[in-house]
């Protein structure tokens, strides 16, 4: 019986040799595939080792070479040593890495390092340091708006960036400056003293 069904009809033909035939075709296939996508993993990397930025981060040029999918906040931490960018959700939802490029605040995660090159970078350590606090900075202390602070640097950033574009905003419109900064604290009341506090000091950022 098993000679019949191999060999059907007494000639080369036989079930076998074609169950045969296509699990090698399966096998080659599945091969090439992986093969395929391995070449185009190569040509990722290799394409990620060579890609140059250069920004002014913080008045100074700063240069470097990224992986296409570097973020902004990647870059200014792990390579830049700007630690004061805290990075806490990596999806635009906290607003802990906030930055500001080009004077506008954004969300360094959700920013690839190459889209800011050849512009302008401001992070927290751009507007002061403890020892000569920038205005906004010193207001943040006197009014006592933080906590833990790691929602900190990017809170003062996005005031600062409010700040610049318009020295004497409302309240609404620092709330709306905020709104992608969250605090688990709940320092808000502070936030918004702060920052009242420097716009009727007639101070911005700078």
């Amino acid at each position: 019986m098993a000679d019949e069904k191999d060999h059907p009809n007494g000639g080369g033909f036989t079930r076998r040799g074609l169950i045969k035939g296509l699990a090698t075709t399966a096998v080659a296939s599945a091969t090439a595939g992986a093969a395929a996508l391995a070449e185009e993993r190569a040509k990722t990397d290799t394409a990620g080792a060579g890609l140059p930025v250069s920004i002014t981060l913080n008045g100074a040029v700063k240069k470097g070479v990224f992986a296409p999918r570097t973020t902004l906040a990647e870059a200014l931490r792990d390579a830049w040593g700007m630690t004061g960018t805290k990075v806490g959700c990596e999806r635009g939802a906290c607003g802990a890495c906030t930055v500001l490029l080009d004077d506008l605040a954004v969300n360094s995660c959700l920013t690839l390092v190459h889209d800011a090159d050849g512009r302008k970078v401001t992070t927290i350590e751009g507007l002061g340091s403890p020892e000569a606090m920038s205005p906004i900075q010193k207001a943040f202390v006197d009014a006592d708006a933080l906590q833990c602070g790691f929602c900190t640097p990017g809170m003062v950033v996005s005031c600062a960036g409010l700040l610049a574009k318009d020295p004497h905003p409302t309240t609404h419109a620092v709330k709306e400056a905020v709104a992608g900064n969250l605090c688990r604290c709940g320092t808000y009341t502070g936030v918004f003293d702060a920052c009242a506090a420097a716009a009727k000091a007639g101070v911005n950022h700078g």
